[in-house]
């Protein structure tokens, strides 16, 4: 990507479409020029056909009329094809980079903002690009050049026209005066009430075995029935405005043929200019007419701009890095400050320990400690306030994350299936090698239960994991962790859904995985699960209180002081 910054990023991929925005103005141009030709047919025809009765002349003037006005179609076909690939070439140019800043946002902010709304906003910016309201924009610049025409019928008609341009011009900005802060304001509480459904959805089952529906919705339909009374209250005087225009409009056309008819009978213009000069004026005001009966779409368009100009601000594009060998697995934090997303409160503070290549650790400590945290930054998800996480050296947060992924495994506490086949979960939606797949089902000790199921490793799975228990989710999850041999593994709380039948199963594993040679990190409080490390650090308030050896740690442990064997994840 190129060195930008960071302010002017969505500015910038809009001033690259200017070569789209200048053919579409010179199209623009010839249509509105081409859009003289009724008038000048009629006033033809008035003053000439009419008047001599040449047949031959109408005939001419007839095909030109034609001709012309089929070119004018055609250019305006083109004018339609050129804002819509240059509205295709902004959304695929932007896709990547919002979905990119839409996604660390969520994890930046732990999932406060993980609503699909900058994506929606970036859509529809695309759409508006080629609506209606956008040609008016190119064609309302013409409205001097008909003006002058006026003129030259007569100075009384672009007098006329100049004061109905500036009555229009009153409509349109009233109309952004009236309802832009509220329209504003319902965006906004459409947003929080998208963003509580999206919530409510999540935890269907809680709300559902609870009962909790009913409450929920009485709060989430505050929000639905705030945007629907101030999108109705804006669209009243939007609409009032917009129908008031229309009238006024045709008022003033009236009123113009009313003033070329005076003119007429003194004899100071022709027949055809006094009609000439009505239909003028209409086509002049047409494109503030659009602006008006569109103005609600530009403020949307201008609220989903700022959005994704904000997201883009607060989200910078990651720079490139330099690709670095493949990790052994050598992990060291030092100092390792990290505070809850958005505040200033510290989970972590001065978390610090080493780890050799193949180590196996386990993370115990009471809830609230900072275990989940401590691994969130062991992974670069979330960045260290304070302090450094490295891998073989190199700090975790200056890798390719591209890079990076196929050597990491993470297994997190509320584990997700996605949409697909169980191989491409376990292959991490990559291209499917059935050899890895099956032999990091074997290691994970989940092939067995693999292929009991209808479609074996072909069976579809749903978001949410379909009909799978919480326990066989998890081992899938293991499966996908494990990978291809990644060389950092983290499983947090790995058997908080498994029986005493699947921990086994799990140790099993984890032994399995330690022979590999990868480094394994487990958040636990359950004994089997520590046994099978080779070192235990303890966490307390957010400060390493015991690491070292395994069975050093679990004899202090023993002692009055010691942390509860009881103690869940954090």
């Amino acid at each position: 990507m190129e060195n930008l910054s960071d302010k002017e990023e969505l500015a910038q991929s809009l001033r690259e479409l200017r070569s789209y925005f200048m053919y579409a103005g010179l199209f623009s141009a010839a249509i509105n020029f081409l859009m003289l030709t009724p008038i000048i047919y009629m006033l033809q025809v008035y003053d000439r056909v009419v008047a001599s009765g040449s047949l031959s002349t109408l005939a001419m003037l007839s095909i030109m009329m034609v001709g012309l006005l089929l070119a004018s179609g055609g250019f305006e076909w083109v004018r339609t094809v050129i804002l819509i690939r240059a509205s295709n070439r902004i959304e695929t140019k932007l896709r990547p980079r919002v979905s990119e800043a839409t996604f660390k946002r969520s994890i930046l902010t732990g999932g406060k903002y993980s609503s699909t709304q900058s994506i929606s906003d970036l859509i529809s910016l695309r759409q508006f690009l080629t609506g209606n309201g956008l040609f008016a924009f190119f064609d309302a610049p013409w409205f001097p050049i008909y003006v002058g025409v006026m003129f030259m019928f007569h100075p009384w008609f672009g007098v006329a026209g100049i004061v109905a341009g500036i009555i229009m011009l009153t409509f349109t900005l009233s109309t952004e005066i009236l309802t832009s802060k509220e329209l504003a304001d319902a965006n906004s509480e459409s947003s929080i009430f998208s963003n509580q459904v999206e919530g409510s959805l999540r935890n269907s089952e809680v709300v559902q075995a609870m009962g909790m529906g009913t409450n929920l919705q009485t709060r989430l339909y505050r929000h639905a029935d705030k945007a629907l009374y101030l999108q109705s209250k804006a669209s009243f005087k939007g609409g009032a405005l917009v129908s008031l225009s229309k009238s006024i409009r045709m008022i003033l056309q009236s009123v113009v043929l009313g003033l070329g008819a005076f003119l007429a009978l003194r004899q100071e213009i022709s027949p055809g200019m006094m009609i000439a000069g009505s239909l003028l004026l209409g086509r002049a005001l047409a494109p503030l007419d659009l602006l008006t009966a569109s103005w609600k779409g530009f403020t949307v368009a201008r609220a989903q701009y700022k959005r994704l100009d904000e997201l883009l601000r607060q989200i910078p594009p990651e720079q490139e890095s330099m690709s670095l060998p493949p990790p052994s697995g050598r992990l060291e934090a030092s100092q390792v400050v990290v505070n809850a997303p958005g505040t200033s409160s510290q989970i972590l503070k001065g978390v610090s320990f080493e780890l050799s290549a193949g180590d196996a650790l386990g993370i115990i400590g009471p809830s609230g400690a900072g275990k989940s945290t401590l691994a969130r930054a062991l992974l670069g998800i979330w960045s260290p306030n304070h302090g450094t996480v490295r891998l073989d050296g190199a700090d975790v947060s200056s890798w390719d994350r591209t890079e990076l992924g196929p050597h990491i495994g993470y297994l997190p506490q509320d584990i997700e299936l996605f949409n697909g086949s169980i191989a491409d979960n376990i292959c991490r939606f990559g291209e499917v090698d059935s050899g890895q797949v099956v032999s990091s089902a074997k290691l994970a000790g989940v092939h067995e239960l693999i292929l009991a199921l209808p479609k074996g490793y072909d069976t579809i799975m749903s978001a949410g994991g379909g009909t799978l228990s919480g326990g066989q989710r998890q081992r899938i999850g293991l499966a996908r962790a494990v990978y291809n041999g990644p060389k950092l593994i983290i499983l947090d709380e790995p058997n908080s859904n498994l029986d005493d039948v699947g921990e086994k199963e799990l140790v099993s594993a984890i032994n399995r995985i330690k022979d590999e040679g990868s480094t394994i990190i487990v958040i636990s409080h359950r004994t089997p699960l520590l046994h099978a490390m080779d070192k235990l650090l303890v966490l307390k308030e957010g400060l390493v209180a015991a690491f070292g050896p395994k069975d050093q740690i679990l004899a202090q442990l023993v002692g009055p002081s010691a942390v509860p064997k009881s103690a869940v994840g954090s």
